[in-house]
């Protein structure tokens, strides 16, 4: 891996690791400011998981970084589907509207999350350039 591949890789994983810290964020500040029930522990429990996505981002390497970015990517599209389906149809019967507390504000994070750690996936998965022998000069 090239050193310009290198740095950009640890740009995306920072970046992935602010993404998934800003929608578990905003499900504690939610569970912590009035969602209440089995709502607001689906809430902590998302921003749990959000916290050791983000970790693991930072500090795991190898097969281990493969798995969790997919992990987070697949976290972070369940997360926003989770969201609009119940903007729409409803999902374990709550319903929600746009008026309510930060719901833009989580599509538009969720929303550049999943771009930010679909870029992520791809780096991690990309194969390592194989290194071409030095030529030998001819005296």
């Amino acid at each position: 891996m090239t050193e310009t591949s290198s740095r950009m890789l640890w740009v995306m994983r920072i970046l992935s690791a602010i993404a998934l810290l800003a929608a578990g964020g905003i499900h504690l500040y939610l569970a912590l400011n009035g969602v209440g029930g089995i709502l607001g522990v689906m809430f902590i429990l998302n921003f749990v998981a959000g916290l050791v996505l983000a970790i693991g981002m930072l500090v795991l390497h190898g097969r281990l970084l493969q798995l969790t970015t997919v992990l987070s990517l697949l976290f972070l599209i369940a997360t926003l589907l989770a969201l609009v389906l119940a903007l729409t149809v409803g999902l374990f019967g709550i319903t929600q509207d746009w008026n309510f507390t930060l719901v833009p504000e989580t599509v538009i994070v969720e929303s550049i999350g999943i771009l930010i750690l679909a870029v992520t996936t791809v780096l991690v998965f990309r194969p390592a350039p194989i290194a071409q022998p030095a030529r030998r000069r001819a005296a």
